[in-house]
């Protein structure tokens, strides 16, 4: 079972906030073998969403609101636990993501910068790929919208 938390930055505890940025750098950094600025001021301003299983954080994204990232209402840093990954949690926290930037921002437009082999994972939330394919941060990307 998945809790869902939905917070501002500055509703985090410090513990949340630890293993949120854990989790990143646990997949984003170590898991795909890509070293990049994860911690880059972009939290403050975006909302959290937090997937919590047994109290501990296992599925994350963060959403803006539009103009905080992309002119788009927008969800990033999509990350869930490579342990538990096999329990749907990765379509769990994107659909309480487009549920919270639906209620929190009052929009449906939502921009997102995907890896490409997530293409199909998006495709099934209803985003579409716009423009093509480039790399961010050495890893293959494709710009996807939902309306």
């Amino acid at each position: 079972m998945l809790k869902i938390l939905i917070k501002s930055f500055s509703e985090l505890t410090k513990n949340e906030l630890y293993e949120i940025l854990q989790l990143r750098s646990e997949v984003f950094v170590v898991e795909q073998n890509c070293v990049y600025q994860d911690i880059d001021f972009k939290d403050q301003k975006a909302w959290h969403v937090i997937g919590i299983k047994n109290d501990k954080v296992v599925a994350y994204t963060r959403i803006f609101k539009p103009g905080d990232y992309f002119l788009e209402a927008s969800i990033g840093r999509v990350v869930v636990k490579k342990n538990e990954r096999q329990f749907g949690f990765g379509h769990k926290i994107t659909v309480a993501s487009i549920k919270a930037i639906e209620t929190i921002f009052k929009e449906t437009t939502i921009k997102i910068s995907a890896q490409t082999y997530l293409i199909k994972f998006y495709n099934s939330h209803g985003f579409q790929q716009t423009g093509k394919e480039y790399l961010e941060d050495d890893i293959p990307h494709i710009a996807m919208i939902k309306k």
